[in-house]
């Protein structure tokens, strides 16, 4: 039984090094991240371990898992300290070393594990750590989970078993990668970027991609935990330029920018223009379609409403499921639905057998898009997306709402545009004719157009997305409608950016 952690310790002191560190608010809804120092300490990382084991035994886990680290100063360290935390619950560990997200996930079914622990910030900047666990490959953790481990945490319950262990595995990054050019060589020589921002991507992407048998160009591949260049996040404004720079020099088919742990890809097309996550994982839907006809896919409430209304999926009997935004819940339900993939606008995307294994991974997302191109019968990136139908969609935009408001709020405007459906009433010419509810609303109109508002997860805001099938104009007009209706709230604040 551990101690009851503390909350506030001040680094540098007695109890600093006696007493276990834990912030509470480092347990997010699906992983866990704190300030290394300030927010946790290595005894407070242990208490974790154990009370992740002490849950392995709770939820009768065969008591195995893998555990691996991202490339900061300070992530062996905080692996080695989680990892004694485990052995002390009873634990086998499985250490992988330094690894990527998803080559960890990959280890799971590698060695027949159950259970993962990778420590990472992901593409947070230099001074945070944290982990992403899951105890049901492919699957990772979801509130209920996190719920669970922070009580037992924060409250001091994890129990001390005997019979744990640890293996060391040294091949692991080989096996990964074999497993991942096993369809083998592409036909079709392309030549693309792997921009990486200095972070654990960089150890592997550039290999992975020559042995699929592509020409790449290595840009920020060296790691260096600082991240001197910029964040490694595709959806960061300066490794997009860096991306789209990059295909205008070098001449490029395709750029491929990796997020800090490897389980997100970014995408530049070969005339220098980012494709983003929902019109990308369209683009995929559509080769897959093809090649898997009748299957379904899964996306959340935030993509595109071309999933629903594209030609080629319906061609070949392809379903599209809306479901709640966050990648544990859309990897979930890609698992439940038996989908061939599952795209989150985040850019995590889920490809399922004969894809993949059902886990994030950016890797598995860049040679997708390669295999699609080799499959393009010539066709560039910019082809394909040409291709597509046109639409007109809205940033994403986040009015503030406080967290003690913000669901109540939803809630009362769900029953507004529900009663706005139910009457027939026209906005901008059409009536509403679809209400989502899984994760706020998402209402939609005849011809596929929607709006989108839903409580930030993680954030005191609203997040609003509009989009239409006909004209930009039409899309302002289904913003305003939202506008106007949110204009009655008074815990609603201003838009952060309007359209």
């Amino acid at each position: 039984m551990t101690s009851v952690p503390s909350q506030a310790l001040t680094p540098n002191t007695y109890a600093y090094e006696q007493q276990a560190l834990v912030k509470a608010t480092g347990f997010r809804e699906y992983d866990a991240r704190w300030l290394f120092g300030s927010e946790i300490n290595l005894a407070g990382i242990q208490d974790l371990g154990l009370c992740l084991g002490t849950l392995l035994h709770r939820r009768g886990v065969r008591p195995h898992i893998v555990v691996g680290h991202d490339y900061r100063a300070y992530s062996s360290a905080i692996k080695y300290a989680m990892t004694s935390g485990l052995i002390a619950a009873g634990c086998h560990v499985h250490d992988i070393g330094l690894c990527t997200t998803p080559m960890a996930y990959f280890a799971q079914f590698a060695l027949d594990v159950p259970a993962v622990a990778m420590v990472t910030a992901s593409h947070n900047e230099n001074g945070w750590t944290g982990v992403k666990m899951g105890l049901d490959r492919p699957l990772t953790f979801g509130p209920d989970d996190m719920l669970e481990l922070k009580t037992l945490t924060l409250e001091g319950r994890g129990q001390s078993r005997s019979g744990g262990g640890l293996t060391r595995v040294t091949d692991m990054y080989e096996r990964y990668k074999a497993d991942l050019v096993k369809p083998g060589k592409l036909s079709r020589k392309l030549k693309v970027a792997a921009v990486c921002g200095n972070g654990t991507a960089g150890a592997f992407a550039p290999q992975v991609l020559r042995e699929a048998g592509c020409e790449v160009i290595e840009i920020d591949c060296a790691l260096d935990y600082t991240f001197p260049h910029y964040n490694p996040n595709p959806e960061d404004l300066k490794m997009l330029a860096v991306m789209k720079d990059a295909v205008k020099v070098h001449g490029l088919d395709a750029a491929f920018g990796f997020d800090g742990d490897g389980d997100r890809c970014g995408v530049a097309d070969n005339e220098g223009h980012v494709i983003y996550a929902d019109k990308i994982g369209l683009m995929m839907a559509r080769d897959m379609a093809v090649l898997v006809p009748n299957t379904t896919f899964v996306v959340d409430v935030k993509s595109t409403g071309l999933f629903a209304t594209d030609p080629v999926l319906a061609q070949h009997g392809a379903k599209t499921d809306y479901y709640k935004t966050g990648h544990s819940y859309i990897k979930r339900r890609t698992r439940d639905l038996n989908a061939s993939a599952g795209f989150e606008k985040s850019g995590h995307f889920f490809f399922r057998p004969p894809f993949g294994h059902g886990y994030d991974d950016g890797l598995v997302s860049a040679l997708s898009i390669c295999r699609m191109l080799d499959r393009a019968a010539g066709k560039s990136l910019a082809d394909l997306y040409r291709a597509l139908p046109v639409s007109f969609t809205s940033p994403t935009m986040s009015p503030h709402c406080g967290d003690e408001v913000k669901y109540d709020v939803v809630d009362k405007l769900i029953t507004r545009i529900k009663a706005d459906a139910g009457s027939k009433r026209l906005i901008e010419g059409q009536a509403i004719v679809n209400t989502n509810t899984v994760n706020g609303i998402r209402f939609t109109f005849a011809d596929g157009s929607w709006g989108l508002v839903r409580a930030s997860s993680n954030k005191p805001e609203l997040v609003v997305v509009c989009e239409s099938m006909s004209s930009e104009a039409h899309m302002r007009g289904i913003f305003h409608y939202i506008q106007a209706l949110l204009k009655e709230f008074p815990d609603v604040g201003a838009f952060n950016q309007t359209v």
